[in-house]
């Protein structure tokens, strides 16, 4: 069994990096997805995210959606002495639960949620010859159960990242009031 392992991790990331689809949630609900998230874990192979990842606290993010059914994701993370902002908009692609920012060739899956405890996103970004993935693991609290983060990260390697590349975020209310 320990053995099969290994090969079944080996056969998923083939299909993913030859193209095949990142699952989704099944009859995913913009609706209920809607509002404020932390970003409680994550794992990603970019190199910034890498050097960065052992000082960085549980961020939030807020998403909502346009009237043509973009996504629009604010995000709001403490860094030293101060809360860094950014905002991304991904365009809705044929697939419930995909989008996509052409302008920076980047694609986000939201994998799986209850839309009330957690969601799992996946997030692939073209940049140079090695693609950034990034899997996080979103809260609607800063709390996760164990049962929650054994479940996430049971999906790094079949995403083709490392337990090494994990930063599990510990709670913040550093940036709580810029949200607003």
């Amino acid at each position: 069994m320990t053995a099969v392992l290994p090969s079944l991790a080996l056969a998923l990331l083939s299909l993913l990096q030859a193209g095949a689809e990142v699952p989704v949630q099944p009859g995913f609900n913009a609706e209920k997805f809607v509002g404020t998230w932390h970003v409680t874990a994550a794992a990603s192979n970019c190199s910034v995210f890498l050097k960065m990842k052992d000082g960085m606290k549980s961020s939030i993010t807020t998403i909502s959606f346009t009237p043509e059914g973009d996504l629009a994701m604010k995000l709001v993370w403490p860094w030293m002495d101060r809360c860094q902002k950014f905002e991304l908009l991904f365009q809705r692609s044929g697939q419930a639960g995909h989008y996509m920012a052409a302008q920076e060739k980047r694609e986000l899956h939201v994998m799986e949620t209850d839309y009330s405890c957690y969601a799992i996103v996946h997030e692939l970004q073209q940049r140079g010859q090695e693609p950034i993935t990034a899997l996080q693991l979103l809260t609607r609290d800063q709390d996760m159960s164990p049962q929650l983060l054994q479940k996430f990260e049971e999906l790094i390697p079949i995403m083709g990242l490392t337990k090494d590349m994990l930063a599990i975020l510990p709670k913040s209310d550093q940036c709580t009031k810029a949200t607003s």
